[in-house]
């Protein structure tokens, strides 16, 4: 596989983060790789569904939170 070089530094961008699990195996395919992940990046985060505590460790950016009263 050549899509990341050992040592790559790679930004996740994605749509939607929701639970985390689709962002966390793309993480995992890029360290499987050698690449290092600096962060995610998401145009709508649905925080009630505690993506960002499955992406722990890792810098997380969304531009629009969708919250919960209990948030």
């Amino acid at each position: 596989m050549d899509a990341v070089k050992k040592g790559e530094r790679i930004l996740i961008v994605d749509d939607l983060i929701a639970t985390g699990g689709t962002a966390l195996a793309a993480a995992k395919l890029v360290e499987v790789l050698k690449g290092k992940v600096v962060g995610f990046a998401f145009v709508v985060e649905l925080s009630a569904l505690k993506g960002r505590e499955a992406l722990k460790g890792y810098d997380v950016f969304s531009i629009v939170r969708y919250t919960t009263e209990e948030d």
